[in-house]
């Protein structure tokens, strides 16, 4: 397990933008999965939105990254940056609020290069909640 100390060394996002609380499990180029408590404190549910809080989808999206990103770096990228290129095929099949816990399923489609291509699902409660493909690539911290 990962915790949350090992990926504030691993990933530069800090709160309110640090979306893995914890990676329950990581096989090294294969899989990685990660774990987000979803409380009603989050800064985003002020204006997503008031009255119902529902966490914006772009967020769980990022938060997959943030997984894919963890899993390169414990890959053989560590000390690199990991840089978010594109999202592809991404779907949301139902909300997610205060009290869920999104469990961040993130596997490798392939690499080249320093190119990494990921799936990734987002779930609560053992449903399927949303889905997308990305890219990223690895590189020097500095551009």
């Amino acid at each position: 397990m990962i915790d949350i100390n090992e990926i504030m060394g691993i990933l530069p996002h800090r709160y309110p933008m640090l979306l893995v609380d914890r990676v329950t499990e990581l096989e090294s180029n294969v899989k990685a999965v990660g774990v987000k408590n979803v409380t009603f404190n989050e800064p985003f549910f002020q204006g997503h939105f008031p009255g119902n809080p529902i966490m914006p989808g772009v967020l769980i999206v990022e938060a997959l990254a943030q997984v894919g990103g963890i899993l390169a770096s414990k890959s053989g990228a560590k000390g690199k940056g990991v840089y978010f290129l594109s999202i592809d095929k991404a779907k949301f099949r139902k909300p997610v609020i205060p009290g869920d816990q999104l469990i961040l399923e993130v596997k490798t489609i392939h690499v080249r290069g320093n190119v990494w291509r990921f799936s990734g699902s987002a779930i609560v409660d053992n449903k399927q909640v949303a889905e997308a493909e990305f890219t990223a690539m690895v590189t020097d911290k500095e551009l």
